[in-house]
């Protein structure tokens, strides 16, 4: 008795005829048979009434299918548990991010994290952070780096990276550039450049104007922080940004907004349920962050 001889007694009861359980257990039908009439013998006993045009389980067959299952459940436990102790992961990890932001020690805990587990598949998508949300939610993600207002979202175990204000980032000559603050409700009288609805910092700026009862003059969005800064550097508006963005912008002077109580938050988000793969990767993204 073997284990691919359990793997096929459990297909063919499964699927309660041969032809298909060859198909999923990916060999041919006599090759199924056979290993079948192989272990019957073994066990002196038909596990299988073939005498329909449908396969039943004979009592002996019916008796022998929950530890036939088990068994092979067994087995694969018995691989993750090995697996885990020898650092052998194996498998794909899923990992989103912000469109367009640029964030260094996630690319050092990932080159770590592949020189560790070389056999780890590492797929990674872009999008705004709402998107990403509820990707990690559906189980698309299985990690990801989002924005958000205020705190992280809700149902999601999550890591905060930053937690910062806004800023108003203006060229040097720019009439802004000379105060030390501004109020909000100041920059209804330019025009404003922003990431776009469903991003993290777009979401404290529309939640803190709709608190303040008013209403933002966006004249241009872009997807990316540093596209919102060079629109901003060549005059055409005002940049919404954090001031860890800004200050990425030597050309421009990022002065606090005023009356924006919420901040915007730059975390690592994740469903309760960790698989192997993700437990493997957050000491990592820990240490790069500087969290350990």
């Amino acid at each position: 008795m073997d284990l691919r001889q359990l793997e096929y007694f459990v297909a063919v009861a499964e699927e309660a005829n041969f032809t298909r359980a060859a198909d999923r257990v990916h060999i041919t039908q006599s090759g199924v048979s056979a290993q079948i009439r192989q272990f019957e013998r073994e066990l002196g006993a038909d596990l299988f009434d073939r005498s329909a045009r449908m396969v039943r389980l004979t009592p002996a067959g019916a008796a022998a299918l929950p530890h036939a299952r088990a068994a092979l459940a067994a087995a694969q436990a018995i691989r993750h548990a090995c697996d885990e102790v020898n650092g052998l992961v194996r498998g794909r990890l899923k990992l989103g991010m912000i469109t367009g932001c640029n964030v260094t020690p996630l690319f050092d805990a990932l080159a770590t994290f592949h020189r560790r587990y070389p056999r780890i598949e590492i797929a990674l998508a872009e999008d705004n952070s709402d998107v990403l949300v509820e990707s990690v939610r559906a189980g698309a993600c299985d990690i990801a780096l989002v924005g958000s207002a205020g705190g992280p979202p809700d149902g999601l175990r999550s890591l905060t990276i930053l937690s910062e204000g806004l800023v108003a980032a203006v060229p040097p000559e720019h009439p802004l550039a000379e105060h030390e603050s501004v109020p909000l409700r100041r920059l209804s009288a330019y025009p404003l450049i922003c990431l776009p609805v469903g991003t993290g910092i777009r979401s404290v700026l529309d939640q803190a104007c709709t608190a303040a009862g008013m209403r933002p003059a966006v004249a241009l969005q872009a997807t990316a922080p540093g596209a919102v800064a060079d629109l901003a550097a060549r005059g055409l508006g005002v940049a919404i940004l954090s001031a860890s963005m800004a200050a990425d912008h030597d050309g421009l002077r990022a002065v606090p907004i005023e009356g924006v109580e919420i901040p915007a938050l730059l975390a690592l988000v994740w469903r309760k349920e960790e698989n192997t793969v993700l437990r493997a990767l957050l000491p990592h993204c820990r240490h790069a962050f500087g969290l350990a």
